[in-house]
């Protein structure tokens, strides 16, 4: 599988679910409404530069806090697609992969410096890489592990038939 889209660089470690859907909007139930809240606490003009397909580039354990799933739903329902930072927090982690929100995608640190905000990026899921499109460069990503590349596969732990 691979993807195609733009760069939204937050490159702050720490970026906890407060601050990817602040905790008034918790009593939305209606996910696109939720959405137009994303991100608030770090960029109100957040949603307004999104586009469909489109990819996070953020820092260290990126979605700490708390264990809420509104937080990959909101940045899934702007357009975002993947998340690419050097580590998540676990429990943010297995929420985006098993809802079959978005795709947390973990790269070296090197990389969160050598991709810029508004490059253009492809990966590639199956040669576990990144094009990046407007610097003409390669940087690996990390693979997924079998069972959770089965999960992804079937869009969420729902789907997901144990074989």
């Amino acid at each position: 599988m691979t993807l195609k889209g733009y760069i939204h660089k937050y490159n702050k470690a720490n970026i906890d679910t407060d601050v990817i859907i602040p905790g008034p909007y918790l009593k939305i139930h209606d996910h696109d409404e939720l959405a137009k809240h994303a991100m608030e606490g770090i960029d109100l003009d957040f949603t307004k530069k999104v586009s469909k397909g489109d990819f996070l580039l953020v820092g260290h354990n990126f979605g700490c806090g708390s264990s809420r799933e509104h937080a990959p739903i909101a940045l899934s329902k702007t357009g975002i697609k993947a998340i690419l930072a050097p580590s998540f927090a676990r429990i943010f982690y297995r929420n985006s992969i098993d809802g079959g929100y978005l795709l947390p995608i973990e790269i070296e640190e090197d990389v969160l410096e050598k991709i810029e905000d508004k490059d253009e990026i492809e990966i590639d899921l199956e040669k576990n890489s990144i094009t990046n499109l407007s610097r003409n460069e390669k940087y690996p990503i990390k693979p997924f592990s079998k069972i959770i590349a089965g999960i992804i596969e079937a869009g969420g732990l729902f789907n997901y038939k144990v074989s």
